[in-house]
């Protein structure tokens, strides 16, 4: 029998090569379910697989929108895991959300052994099927070669199923981990949300079904690195003192401020119909992210502040504004059907309109238990 590529082997596979971990990432934002993905794997190894298994997130503040990295560690049983450390070169890379393929640190430590699968959406550029998803993939892609790239649409399926994109993702790794079943997935959803949601439990393991069934290998049909990304003048836009936001720099990247959030839209957005707008202002009162904006204006012959439009890369689609809007100037709309939105107005004094998605989470050791202790057993105060 022919032998395996590293790429080709799953979990089992690896591990009985001689490797002592089989390590996964996880790259999300807040709100899509990573961090509870990533417990579910880490105790799905632990309970089903006959495995070894440790977990753990890191992440800035726990709000929608701010970056998500997910640690998952596998072994042979008799081996102890004794590394807490973050995985910087995975074996498989899970991708939550099309849009954070943007950010380069995403493939931080990938290679050819690395396998790679990414939730693709619909409604951009209009893709028709998984073709044309693919080809906005494949030229976002970076310049490092991966082993294989998975593909499928989690967040069309977590619609469809009325279930949530980390179960879907949960569904697609098993599968690219060589999972034969998916008795072990179901086994752990009934463990975790059977207890937690209950009444959700059935189309979350639907969702699950179809992630397994529906993901799919992309073959990359040319070579395309990621785009630089250069000012008008040609240097490569790059945050400092000069052109952070005004009032200061913002440090913290991945704060509402600094990031775009419409990754962390779980497939809906508030549609603005002006001609219904009373300018109450309820909408601008509810939304937590500063997303509509207010300008003198006449309304009904009155000097006022009028409603101009949405900031849609702030919008986390939480729909808020849909739900207190008392004339229906703002209703729920499938993201998908509207890749070219009206009254998409960005917000200049927060953001300059972002090129890019911008990401980092905090270290997760520098954040740990073990840290703080070893800064006491030195001597200091934390």
């Amino acid at each position: 029998m022919e032998k395996l590529k590293n790429h080709e082997m799953g979990l089992k596979e690896r591990l009985k090569s001689g490797k002592d971990y089989y390590e996964i990432r996880l790259e999300s934002i807040g709100g899509l379910g990573a961090n509870l993905c990533g417990k579910m794997l880490g105790e799905l190894g632990l309970k089903y697989l006959d495995v070894n298994s440790s977990n753990f997130s890191s992440y800035g503040s726990e709000k929608t929108g701010t970056p998500v990295k997910g640690f998952i560690r596998y072994c042979k049983k008799e081996k102890e895991i004794r590394v807490h450390s973050p995985v910087v070169e995975p074996d498989l890379l899970v991708v939550f959300h099309q849009a954070l393929l943007k950010d380069e640190t995403v493939w931080k430590g990938c290679g050819p052994d690395t396998v790679v699968i990414i939730a693709l959406e619909d409604g951009i550029d209009k893709p028709e099927g998984m073709k044309a998803a693919d080809r906005i993939v494949l030229q976002e892609m970076t310049e490092f070669e991966p082993g294989a790239v998975y593909g499928l649409k989690a967040q069309k399926i977590a619609m469809e199923t009325h279930s949530r994109i980390n179960v879907v993702m949960l569904g697609a790794v098993l599968k690219i981990m060589g999972i034969e079943t998916l008795e072990p997935g179901e086994k752990i959803c009934k463990d975790i949300l059977g207890q937690k949601y209950p009444d959700a439990l059935k189309s979350n393991l639907y969702g699950m079904k179809r992630g397994y069934e529906e993901v799919t290998r992309i073959e990359k049909a040319a070579n395309s690195g990621l785009k630089e990304r250069k000012t008008e003048g040609g240097s490569q836009i790059k945050w400092g003192y000069e052109n952070a936001p005004i009032g200061g720099i913002n440090p913290k990247f991945g704060s509402t401020v600094a990031a775009d959030l419409s990754p962390s839209r779980q497939g809906y957005i508030p549609l603005f119909i002006k001609e219904r707008c009373i300018n109450c202002g309820l909408c601008h009162s509810t939304c937590p992210d500063m997303v509509f904006q207010f300008k003198k204006g006449e309304y009904k012959g009155r000097e006022m502040m009028v409603n101009q439009g949405l900031d849609y890369y702030h919008c986390k689609g939480c729909l808020r504004c849909v739900d207190v809007c008392p004339v229906n100037a703002l209703v729920r709309g499938v993201e998908a059907e509207h890749p070219n939105k009206e009254y998409f107005l960005p917000n200049k004094e927060l953001l300059r309109m972002p090129e890019y998605y911008e990401a980092s989470g905090a270290d997760g050791y520098i954040t740990s238990e073990s840290y703080l202790t070893e800064k006491r057993m030195e001597g200091g105060e934390v």
